[in-house]
């Protein structure tokens, strides 16, 4: 019975286990079918692609297209410019020599007047009283010195006669000698007491523009001895006007090496040009000469005083008026200039993508100067004639082939102070006076 059931679970499991290795061998073989379809499909889909030929291009449409300028070569100046004031060659106050009431102005506010001519009138009675009192002075002075001198002629006869002592006429000859001494005294006192009745008209020391009067007619002016005296207006001249500006350090520098360099020379040895522009002025119109420079800088500031010299025929120019001034930063260079456009960086250095006789692609670093008339002097970096990529910078790299078209550079401007030789630059440094 029991070897019967033995037998039995045998066969059952040699059943079983021959039909999963029949359902195992069917998986294999399906699996292989599909690896099989899967690899004729793609080696069909290859064969197919290899058969399909590309589409011919040109090799002109193959190429970036960019545009090329060549650097533009000019002679230039550099400038610096800064910011100042205007201020009058002569800033005068008006005050009285004497004290008196005032009697009379003789001027319109605001206008000009003439060296010399009378702006206010004092009350001068007292000081003709002074005089008259000065000039019969010497009146009296001389009737003494006629009388002493003929007493002292008589004692000079009687003294050889024995008539008078010598103490005699020694008295009189000092009693001469003073009368005279008096009578200089006097004389000198009649000068001042006409100077004093002149400084009663209170007359314009400079010519220039006048400012309102401070004080009205029949008020008292004090003398200029007197607490300095009364204010009466003031007077700034108008033809030449100086202006004030303020050069940094570091310009200051730069223009100490390109002097010991031999190329520029100093404002105090040459009258160095300098130009000016107010507020609402563009350009810089107004022409002028740099006639002094400070002996020391402002430790506080770290600036150095300079000053400019401007005709003003026309009386455009006012003291106080804001200015911006451009100085030049040693003589004329030939330079390399092109449009700001075609720079680029590379790791913080400034490149320019140049192109070359076979349409090659090559970077160069390059070293910046100032800007003149829009475009950016190349100091460095850049030779003459040497085609630069001004647009389509995105698109290429070193090394490849572009398509250039030559243009004009862009970004170029006129200089409203440009002459024929050169063209300034602006370095704008700018500070407050």
């Amino acid at each position: 019975m029991c070897s019967n059931e033995v037998t039995t679970w045998v066969g059952l499991n040699s059943k079983a286990a021959a039909s999963a290795t029949q359902s195992e061998e069917r998986m294999n073989q399906l699996v292989v079918r599909v690896c099989g379809a899967v690899v004729i499909g793609a080696f069909h889909l290859l064969a197919l692609a290899g058969c399909e030929r590309p589409a011919v291009k040109s090799s002109t449409d193959e190429l970036p297209k960019v545009s090329v300028s060549a650097a533009v070569e000019r002679n230039v100046t550099d400038y610096a410019e800064f910011t100042g004031r205007l201020a009058a060659v002569d800033s005068v106050e008006v005050r009285a020599h004497v004290w008196g009431y005032l009697e009379k102005v003789n001027f319109k506010e605001g206008t000009i007047v003439n060296k010399g001519e009378v702006l206010f009138e004092l009350d001068a009675r007292p000081y003709q009283a002074l005089l008259e009192q000065a000039k019969a002075k010497v009146l009296q002075d001389e009737a003494q010195f006629g009388y002493d001198d003929a007493e002292n002629q008589r004692n000079l006869t009687l003294v050889t006669k024995g008539a008078v002592t010598k103490s005699d006429l020694d008295k009189t000859t000092a009693a001469r000698n003073v009368d005279l001494a008096n009578i200089t005294a006097d004389k000198a006192a009649v000068r001042q007491r006409e100077l004093d009745l002149e400084y009663t008209k209170i007359r314009a020391p400079v010519t220039g523009r006048v400012s309102r009067y401070d004080v009205t007619v029949g008020n008292l002016v004090q003398s200029g001895d007197q607490a300095g005296g009364t204010l009466l207006t003031t007077i700034v001249s108008v033809d030449p006007m100086y202006v004030y500006f303020d050069v940094d350090e570091n310009t200051v520098l730069r223009v100490r090496n390109l002097i010991r360099e031999g190329k520029a020379q100093s404002a105090r040895d040459v009258e160095l040009p300098v130009r000016l522009a107010l507020a609402n002025e563009e350009g810089f119109a107004h022409q002028g000469t740099i006639n002094f420079v400070d002996n020391q800088l402002n430790a506080k500031t770290g600036t150095i005083r300079v000053r400019g010299v401007f005709r003003n025929e026309d009386q455009f120019l006012s003291p106080g008026l804001f200015a911006r001034v451009r100085v030049p930063i040693g003589r004329a260079h030939k330079a390399l200039l092109i449009s700001e456009i075609a720079l680029d960086n590379d790791q913080g250095q400034k490149i320019v993508y140049v192109v070359n006789e076979q349409s090659e692609v090559t970077s160069r670093p390059v070293k910046l100067g100032e800007k003149h008339a829009g475009l950016r002097e190349i100091v460095e970096g850049l030779n003459s004639g040497e085609r630069v990529v001004v647009s389509g910078l995105p698109q290429i790299r070193p090394g490849i082939k572009v398509d250039a078209r030559v243009v004009e550079m862009p970004g170029q401007t006129r200089d409203s102070n440009s002459d024929s030789t050169s063209n300034k630059a602006i370095v704008r440094t700018s500070r407050e006076r």
